[in-house]
């Protein structure tokens, strides 16, 4: 708040005070390079800097995002510490947010501190109240604790992706509200699971609907294959893309209407015109860095734009290193590979949801040999466009 008050009196003191008070096309140009954050103090100056701040925001609509690895030198997760520093510098403003994190760091389930060998979490009211709190009002957060994660480092969607499936990893994808592009999270437990409950939320006769990813938690419980078969059975039916995995946890949003340790899902539906998909299936079958990259690069054929395009790996936790002979990131390389400009994220989870699928414009193409969208020793590969 310093910072924006030096640069506050500079201007009343100085000679270009006039400019930058009466002069809306150089205000305007000279806050396309605030970060957001900033940008939102400097509104509150005059009504001239508001009116300006206003239209840089509408034009702010590049997907953003946050990644961390490495141990944490405080007592929250890496990616929460790095979060309250990157949050800062990025130019959006965020309407929904994405995180993934290992669970054996923020659940406490391997990090272990002092010489009793105590297992400690990162996982606490206070972690994920900070992670709520460095987000504005109104944004919906999905955050998601999951065995081993995939991440493209923050700062270029160049930046070669890498696997984590042990060590402190987690990322936050920033969306921002897109003209054409609806995306709206659900949540459904036992308790609410129905067919009202689905159409409200979308995922059932919705013509829009495009793309839908799904996070099943705690699903090994008892019943928990039934309540999967509940939530895929009407989802297999449409034309939309759909992916996902089965994880560990969901932090946040919070669940009032079911007790911790329940099953449930979480997840987002994506709809708008503006909304394109694709995926893959990479089966036990494929197992060399060749047939890997050779299948990912059938997700050429939907010839989907790279700007604004994300890329998701959802793979099992069977696969990875061991999987292609003790050889490391062998699926995310050859993602890069093929899409060298495309960030890649995911996670590795407990089963596969998923298939071949190419969601474009106004039609779908799909495998229709694929009986099943659950998967095991498996990896869905996926392109997410919004716009």
């Amino acid at each position: 708040m310093s910072e924006n008050q030096d640069f506050i009196d500079f201007v009343q003191d100085s000679k270009a005070s006039y400019v930058l008070s009466n002069v809306a096309e150089v205000v305007e140009r000279i806050l396309t390079f605030v970060p957001t954050k900033s940008l939102l103090r400097i509104a509150s100056v005059c009504r001239l800097w508001r009116n300006c701040a206003r239209r840089v925001l509408r034009t702010q609509q590049q997907l953003s995002w946050v990644s961390a690895c490495g141990p944490s030198p405080t007592e929250v997760h890496a990616l929460c510490s790095v979060l309250a520093e990157e949050v800062e510098n990025v130019f959006l403003l965020p309407k929904t947010v994405l995180a993934m994190v290992d669970c054996e760091a923020f659940n406490g389930q391997a990090y272990c501190y002092r010489q009793n060998k105590a297992k400690k979490s990162r996982h606490s009211p206070d972690s994920v109240e900070e992670l709520t709190m460095l987000f504005p009002k109104g944004c919906d957060i999905m955050g998601i604790a999951t065995p081993g994660i995939i991440l493209t480092p923050s700062g270029s969607c160049s930046s070669p992706p890498q696997e984590y499936q042990e060590g402190e990893a987690g990322f936050a994808i920033m969306f921002p509200n897109t003209e054409g592009v609806h995306i709206k999270p659900f949540h459904f437990c036992k308790k609410t699971i129905s067919p009202t409950a689905l159409k409200e939320a979308g995922l059932v006769d919705n013509p829009e609907l495009r793309v839908i990813m799904l996070f099943v938690y705690e699903a090994y419980k008892s019943g928990g294959a039934h309540f999967l078969n509940q939530i895929l059975g009407p989802l297999g039916k449409s034309k939309a893309l759909i992916a996902g995995g089965i994880v560990e946890s969901v932090f946040t949003p919070p669940r009032h209407c079911c007790s911790q340790g329940s099953y449930g899902v979480v997840g987002l539906a994506l709809s708008g015109p503006k909304v394109q998909g694709a995926s893959v299936l990479l089966d036990q079958d494929i197992s060399t860095p060749k047939a890997a990259e050779a299948t990912i690069r059938r997700l050429k054929a939907a010839k989907i734009p790279e700007k604004n395009t994300l890329g998701f790996m959802f793979a099992c936790v069977g696969r990875g290193q061991n999987y292609y002979n003790n050889q490391a990131n062998v699926e995310a390389d050859a993602f890069h590979k093929v899409f060298p400009s495309t960030p890649l994220f995911g996670l590795f989870g407990n089963g596969e949801i998923g298939c071949d699928r190419i969601i474009k414009d106004d039609y779908t193409l799909c495998d229709t040999e694929t009986d099943s969208l659950q998967h095991e020793y498996t990896t869905v590969m996926t392109l997410v466009h919004l716009g």
